[in-house]
């Protein structure tokens, strides 16, 4: 993929013709070139050879990547250490918000996931060439280098460049070795899904370090079973395993997409229990392939549906019909969830009306795909620590099914399945120990991708649930720097923040637990369903969507899901005593104790699922209760505040006035901050 379809010197732009220019940009474009495009690039080289004529230093590049946006922005010019990133609007005389909000994303992605930008400053500017401006704009910097978008006209970009270059004082730097420098970005599993469902390699979404490398490892491991199976007839099943946030889900979406895009004959599905998620991706593909191809969103949904398809409307139709199904290759995401024998027996019996149903859904589906007469792989991807509804199997069904019905079965698992995060019961041990199972490295996902600001999250955030405090600050300290979380005990003071810290289109939201039944008193309703591909993608003009900071999502709408900067918000039913947790439900008009193992395994994971969904940084509120309501007293949320403090975190009544809690300005910009 080429960084950018023409760069050069902007002293070499300014003496060659337009033509060659031109040549450049159709040569590296690489697709049928519409005609708007290329009226497109001869109106920005017309428009910036007059502006930059005085200008003899720099470098300027045309339809830069950026990569985790499967975008290109127009115009990159690289001038005394400093990235100005241009967005044109030729012949607008409005700056409409689309257009701000796309090149502050740019800004925003350079600085965050391309090595050579993080420490330069960067200025997004929207020119609209037929715009009324009063003056030369200001330029205002973020504390992380990164100034607001500027919105000029086409003649005011040399006094800008100017100012800019006057203010910062930066050396030029070496424009080859910032190219080399690598984009190393995380995307959201929305972004990857449409990175991937259009034919981009997972190399150029994903970060190229070693995470980048253990996630195509993984998927070059299971692609050589595949092919082995194939050839040799043998039918096989891979268990993967992956720290939270590693990208099991984008593996999965990898082995899915890759093998449908060169071996179409093999009809491989990517499959899952998580009905919200299935919803969000479906409709984010839909939209997505409506918008490029110019089809109904109705024919895209049904194009995508055959690909990201719902594991229980796999498993019913399966049921209705008994022949092998379309499928060779079929990923199941968060396998772990699969339904115990009982959990599917009464369901199908009750529900379906199959009276005779006696199968875990583990050994179902695998029954399903064993029906191929030749050839067939499954692949489950295992989480830990996710379980958070009641009937999940774990890994156990899975294996006493081979055991019991598949022997004739190729079983490949990771080499971390028996850790304790994975395995938590005797029988899985044993099974893991008898069958012939065939280990592999490959098949673990080592490194959290999830959150790109700090890779400690996850086992901060298990140390609070776990009632560490001690470890839990420690870890803290290698986390604050880069990942801001604060306390807070009033819910308008979380929202503000939120509203303030988010930059471009970075998305926010409220979650709480699906327990979190007395946040009701604080306008937040948990009962109040969400629909999770609107609360997820739409706009912030929508007051459903989650940037209106009105509807509260759950674990369960946002479990393998993710904003950047999240709200959670806390109440009794998990609740801290001074000395350890303690577990709540609410029913009728009391809380009552939850003393089942099992259910409050449940309550603290949903706890951890929503204190992980934040890409960039999290603000707690904990309520302060009231003394006239007996459901939520005071001393219902005291402890649990005073834990978090314990742990490291600090109020945010008690921070400077500074929202922007981003990595210092760098000095040489401080003059024009």
């Amino acid at each position: 993929m080429h960084v950018a379809y023409y760069d050069a010197p902007i002293g070499a732009f300014l003496e060659a013709d337009e033509a060659s220019i031109l040549g450049t940009l159709v040569q590296h474009h690489g697709f049928a070139l519409e005609h708007q495009q290329r009226g497109a690039w001869i109106g920005q080289i017309r428009l910036l050879k007059p502006v930059l004529s005085d200008l003899a230093r720099g470098h300027i590049l045309f339809e830069f990547a950026i990569p985790r946006m499967g975008k290109r922005a127009d115009v990159v010019l690289l001038v005394d250490g400093t990235v100005f990133v241009l967005e044109f609007k030729v012949g607008a005389r409005n700056f409409d918000r689309s257009a701000i909000e796309q090149v502050h994303d740019y800004a925003l992605d350079l600085k965050n996931f391309h090595k050579g930008s993080h420490d330069l400053p960067i200025i997004p500017i929207v020119l609209a060439t037929e715009a009324a401006v009063a003056g030369l704009p200001d330029v205002r910097f973020a504390p992380d280098g990164i100034a607001e978008p500027v919105l000029a006209r086409m003649e005011q970009l040399p006094a800008l460049i100017a100012r800019c270059a006057a203010a910062t004082d930066l050396d030029p730097f070496d424009v080859r070795n910032w190219l080399r420098s690598g984009y190393q970005p995380t995307p959201t599993i929305v972004e990857a899904a449409q990175a991937l469902y259009q034919n981009h390699a997972v190399e150029e979404i994903a970060r190229s370090d070693a995470s980048a490398q253990n996630l195509s490892h993984t998927t070059d491991c299971i692609s050589a079973i595949i092919d082995r199976s194939k050839v040799e007839g043998i039918k096989s099943i891979c268990f993967v395993t992956g720290v939270p946030g590693a990208g099991k889900t984008l593996a999965g979406l990898n082995i899915a997409t890759k093998r449908a895009q060169e071996h179409s004959d093999e009809h491989a599905v990517f499959l899952s229990g998580n009905g919200p998620l299935v919803t969000v991706l479906r409709e984010a593909l839909a939209r997505d392939e409506a918008a490029r191809e110019g089809t109904t969103k109705t024919n895209a949904h049904r194009k995508v549906s055959s690909f990201i398809q719902n594991i229980h409307h796999f498993r019913d139709e399966a049921l209705n019909n008994t022949g092998a199904p379309h499928e060779k290759v079929a990923v199941f995401d968060e396998a772990q969830r699969a339904w115990t024998r009982d959990q599917a027996s009464r369901f199908m019996q009750t529900k379906r009306g199959h009276l005779g149903f006696d199968m875990s859904e583990p050994e179902f589906l695998i029954s399903v795909m064993d029906r191929h007469e030749d050839w067939c792989v499954v692949v489950c991807l295992i989480g830990g620590g996710q379980e958070i509804n009641t009937g999940e199997a774990g890994l156990g069904e899975w294996l006493s099914a081979l055991d019991d019905r598949f022997r004739d079965w190729d079983i490949y698992i990771s080499d971390r399945l028996e850790d304790g995060d994975y395995v938590t019961d005797a029988t899985s041990v044993r099974l893991l120990r008898e069958l012939p199972v065939q280990r592999s490295t490959e098949l673990h996902l080592s490194v959290s991708m999830r959150s790109f600001r700090a890779e400690a999250l996850s086992s901060f955030i298990g140390h609070i649930v776990d009632n560490r405090t001690e470890a839990a600050r420690e870890v803290y300290h290698q986390v604050e720097d880069r990942y801001p979380i604060w306390l807070t005990r009033d819910l308008d003071s979380a929202r503000d923040w939120l509203r303030n810290v988010a930059r471009g289109s970075e998305r926010f939201g409220l979650v709480a637990s699906s327990g979190a039944h007395r946040l009701r008193p604080e306008g937040l309703n948990v009962k109040a369903k969400v629909d999770a591909s609107t609360w997820f993608l739409n706009d912030r003009t929508d007051v459903r969507s989650s940037f209106y900071l009105e509807e509260v999502a759950t674990e369960f709408d946002v479990q393998g899901l993710e904003l950047d900067w999240v709200g959670v918000c806390w109440d009794a039913d998990f609740r801290h005593d001074g000395d350890d947790w303690r577990f709540y439900n609410f029913r009728g008009t009391a809380w009552q104790r939850v003393n089942q193992d099992e259910r409050q395994l449940y309550l603290k994971n949903a706890y951890r699922v929503i204190l992980t969904r934040a890409r960039q940084g999290m603000i707690i509120f904990v309520p302060k209760g009231d003394a006239s309501d007996p459901t939520r007293p005071p001393s219902y949320y005291d402890e649990t505040y005073a834990f978090l403090k314990a742990c490291g975190l600090k109020d945010l009544a008690a921070r400077n006035l500074n929202v922007n809690t981003s990595p210092a300005v760098p000095a040489q910009v401080r003059a024009i901050v």
